[in-house]
């Protein structure tokens, strides 16, 4: 290995971790709720690299896997629905045809696949959640990934618009 990959490698490292510690030191103390309505973005795509001679980007295919883990350690919660919408805001699946539960420290899960461009660059979900009583508010998340020669991840997180106290 030679001196100047070594130095990219050290470089890159670096700024995994410093983002790591930002994301970190960031982060929100735990809440307590009976229920919330939560944004989740999500990408089916994305666009990188150059134009084309048409002057359209070259676009990355994506899989999603959305993560909605319940904080709680002694009360389940109930996802109650997971609307899945494309960039024009229509929805396109609801993932959660019934009530799912998920136990203290449990964690459910939905996929998207790589292959499926139905949500687009601006693909969200719609997550809503209830409990008998206050509860720990879940971490909700999708990580989002492309494993070809040119693999990466990223990951988005939710961001609550209600709450039921």
């Amino acid at each position: 290995m030679g001196y100047e990959y070594m130095a990219r490698l050290s470089r890159l490292l670096g700024i995994v971790l410093f983002t790591f510690s930002v994301a970190v030191s960031a982060e929100a103390p735990m809440s307590a709720a009976r229920g919330q309505y939560i944004y989740l973005p999500v990408y089916s795509h994305i666009y990188q690299g150059k134009r084309d001679k048409q002057g359209k980007p070259e676009m990355a295919q994506l899989s999603a896997l959305v993560s909605i883990r319940n904080t709680d350690d002694k009360r389940p919660i109930r996802v109650t629905s997971a609307r899945y919408f494309d960039t024009q805001g229509k929805m396109v699946k609801d993932f959660v045809a019934k009530p799912q539960t998920v136990p203290p420290f449990g964690t459910l899960e939905l996929f998207i696949e790589r292959d499926d461009s139905s949500g687009g660059s601006g693909a969200n979900f719609a997550i809503t959640w209830d409990a008998d009583a206050l509860t720990s508010t879940p971490l909700v998340e999708a990580v989002h990934s492309r494993s070809d020669p040119r693999s990466f991840a990223f990951i988005t997180s939710g961001r609550v618009l209600k709450t039921s106290d």
